[in-house]
């Protein structure tokens, strides 16, 4: 960051990240018992936003929470997310005090959502961007999402929709004319390794 805006009210993006991080580290260690404030006087933080927080370690999954619209301030949706993704993701045992230095956190803040028009699978899987788009898939009452970041695991428009809908919890070759999808893009911002910044 370039010395000119290290004193401005308006702060850079990357500054913004690093704003969003320090946050959410500080709303999980005060969750889990020692108390920490991050910073609070940018006034975008006060705006409605969304935003999902992802916790790995060691490079593995760690626990992952978000929001899908703006419905709060972008502050308390990266703390609620953030101790969210600490102590409520179903699929791990809660973040213990001890972990949280070895804990590494990034903050992907959603851009609006776009509905994508499509006449059938095929169509849907065409229009995809590999590597840009985070996807919404709606059937019913099954609903799932990716963030852009899964295309590096799933590089492929096929293997992304397969296990979006297996997330769903449907069959990976599922397909029908009820189907809804969405797609966002984000701005994310992720700890160096290593954890606090």
């Amino acid at each position: 960051m370039s010395t000119s805006h290290t004193n401005t009210p308006t702060a850079t993006p990357d500054d913004l990240g690093s704003r969003l991080l320090q946050m959410a580290r500080a709303a999980i260690s005060t969750a889990l018992g020692r108390p920490a404030r991050g910073p609070e006087d940018d006034a975008r933080l006060q705006a409605p936003g969304a935003c999902f927080v992802t916790l790995t370690q060691r490079g593995e999954l760690r626990g992952c929470i978000g929001s899908l619209e703006a419905r709060r301030s972008l502050q308390e949706d990266v703390k609620a997310n953030a101790v969210a993704a600490a102590l409520h993701d179903m699929r791990f045992a809660p973040l213990r005090l001890a972990e949280l230095a070895d804990t590494d956190i990034e903050v992907s803040v959603l851009s609006p959502m776009q509905p994508i028009h499509f006449d059938g699978e095929a169509d849907a899987l065409a229009q995809l961007r590999p590597g840009v788009d985070g996807v919404v898939f709606t059937h019913g009452a099954h609903r799932s999402t990716f963030l852009p970041q899964v295309w590096d695991q799933l590089p492929t428009a096929g293997e992304f929709m397969a296990h979006l809908k297996r997330k769903a919890g449907l069959p990976a070759d599922f397909w029908s004319d009820g189907v809804r999808l969405q797609r966002y893009t984000v701005q994310k911002w992720h700890e160096p390794q290593g954890g606090a910044l």
